[in-house]
């Protein structure tokens, strides 16, 4: 798989598909953010030797004009001294490390381009690690919550709530006998104590009666009272 081919399996990735896949989203983002940090060590280290190999042109392009310039001017100094054909060998030197200056100015040139572009996707990928490693962890929130949602709805679905109701309603019933069978006993107390205030309270009207009876039989009593049962006849 390319640098940026895992760049963008990342930057695309579906929680949702893969909370559904054998594989933990978790460890498969992880992994992902790793290995793209991975590329970015190797992308690094290889806009560091091109740069290295761009300064070395530089310098080797250097030498060789410094080189020409210098049989250049041996060249004019053995012409000087009538020396004209030691004038044209060093007119040929001068010539041969133009040649590899020009040569060298080329490549640099290419080596230039290249720099250009390993910087700018060493740029680029620096971006989309930082904007991955946002996503995933926002992707990892939203895959947990997916596994306890999962989680919850299993054990909701393995509750046997009909079973349950049902318990509820038995007990409801007995309870609901106990609280009939209380008020019941309440009532029959209730109804025990009133008895013996009314049997007190009818004892009182028939005593009262019975004295006015003896008033009105037994003669020299003119006193609705009855005497008291232990005063002298």
């Amino acid at each position: 798989m390319g640098l940026f081919d895992r760049i963008w399996r990342v930057i695309r990735a579906n929680v949702n598909s893969l909370v559904g896949a054998a594989e933990d989203p978790e460890k498969i983002l992880e992994q992902s953010v790793m290995d793209m940090q991975e590329d970015l060590v190797q992308l690094r280290q290889a806009v560091a030797q091109a740069i290295a190999s761009q300064k070395r042109s530089e310098r080797q392009c250097a030498q060789s004009e410094s080189a020409a310039q210098e049989w250049y001017q041996r060249a004019q100094l053995a012409l000087q001294k009538g020396e004209e054909n030691l004038a044209r060998e060093a007119l040929t030197r001068r010539k041969s490390y133009q040649e590899t200056a020009g040569a060298i100015k080329a490549q640099l040139d290419q080596q230039s381009v290249i720099v250009t572009k390993l910087k700018d996707n060493m740029r680029l990928l620096e971006g989309k690690i930082v904007e991955a490693r946002a996503k995933k962890d926002m992707y990892i929130a939203r895959a947990r919550s997916a596994k306890a949602s999962e989680r919850l709805n299993e054990m909701m679905g393995n509750l046997n709530t009909g079973s349950a109701l049902k318990a509820f309603d038995s007990m409801e019933e007995k309870i609901l006998i106990m609280e009939a069978r209380s008020e019941a006993i309440a009532e029959l107390g209730t109804s025990d104590l009133e008895k013996k205030f009314l049997s007190l309270e009818g004892a009182g009207d028939i005593d009262a009666e019975l004295a006015a009876m003896k008033a009105q039989i037994l003669p020299g009593n003119n006193s609705p009272k009855l005497p008291p049962s232990d005063a002298p006849q």
